[in-house]
């Protein structure tokens, strides 16, 4: 799908472009390929004269292959943007390719944006922009935006990580957490864990992005303000991501030290059922030995005696050790 945006009276407008002769219509700032084809990707070379790399969703992490500048003056940048899934939490790669000098193309001052999936942090400021005249004056200001909405979606989900946790931290703290409840409170903290994990992840990439932005000296003073706040944003991110990875760990083994609990209480009615039947096993062993002069062979009452004997001798340290409390 190629989509363009235009400015219209300090609005973001959105057209949809199916055909390569409606590219000549519109002066976009900001041009989204998602899923792009190869014919939607021949339009763009033949009319902006850009050619899209075809490693432009190269899962590299090295700054260089990440955030470069072309020797024709195209700002390349690729950077990851969560999608907070219930099912799938997962990050979405996504190209940014800005022309900022080369006056010959049409592709100058022209955000072109590749990625393979629709991503939230784009319809968000899509819908931002539509609604807040002014909000977005060139190609350059879509870029930081679409930064500052990162920054502000990963916000949002950590707060939603926060009450998934409270929710969890509940349950386990109000005691008698039976094995099963243990079982779900644990692949409740271990999603909620790998998502704080992509969360900080996320915003660092983010961070390095703004940074090489900063570094290259394409912002204007007001832009530059902007991204500085950015990056003062995605460090209070990172105090709470690591606040909440301590309350993850702390959540975490207290949940395990319940179902140490658990199986510490069914050992100990093994234990105590074992110490309980040692005197019978003793009374039996002497009563199978096979010496002739022991006086309850010859005695009519002698097995029923035996017998009496071993059951009080299980039943006296079973009343001992349930008055001691052992057995809850």
């Amino acid at each position: 799908m190629l989509n363009i945006f235009t400015l219209a009276n300090g609005r973001l407008v959105q057209e949809e472009i199916e055909a390569l002769e409606e590219l000549s219509k519109f002066q976009p700032i900001w041009v989204d390929l998602e899923s792009p084809t190869l014919e939607e990707k021949r339009w763009i070379k033949q009319y902006y004269g850009l050619s899209i790399p075809e490693d432009a969703m190269d899962e590299d992490i090295e700054e260089s292959a990440r955030f470069y500048e072309e020797d024709n003056g195209e700002l390349h940048i690729r950077s990851d943007f969560l999608i907070d899934d219930d099912e799938d939490p997962r990050s979405v790669r996504v190209a940014f390719i800005l022309n900022q000098h080369n006056a010959e193309l049409r592709s100058r001052g022209v955000l072109f944006s590749i990625h393979d999936e629709d991503v939230p942090v784009f319809r968000l400021l899509r819908m931002r922009a539509r609604r807040a005249p002014g909000l977005i004056e060139d190609a350059k200001e879509v870029l930081l935006k679409l930064f500052d909405a990162d920054a502000e979606y990963s916000a949002d989900t950590l707060e939603n990580i926060y009450d998934e946790l409270e929710v969890a931290g509940k349950k386990v703290l109000e005691g008698n957490v039976s094995d099963e409840l243990a079982g779900e409170v644990l692949a409740a903290i271990a999603r909620q864990e790998d998502l704080n994990g992509r969360i900080r992840r996320n915003v660092m990439d983010t961070r390095r992005a703004v940074s090489f932005m900063m570094r290259s000296r394409m912002l204007n003073a007001e832009q530059f303000e902007e991204a500085r706040q950015i990056l003062r944003d995605i460090e209070s991110l990172d105090n709470h991501t690591a606040f909440l990875f301590d309350k993850i760990n702390f959540l975490m083994d207290a949940t395990v030290g319940f179902i140490n609990i658990n199986q510490n209480k069914t050992i100990k009615i093994f234990s105590v059922a074992s110490v309980a039947l040692l005197p019978p096993t003793l009374i039996a062993s002497i009563y199978g030995m096979n010496f002739k002069l022991m006086p309850e062979l010859d005695w009519a009452m002698g097995y029923p005696y035996a017998l009496a004997l071993m059951a009080a001798s299980a039943l006296v340290p079973m009343w001992y050790f349930r008055r001691r409390g052992w057995l809850k």
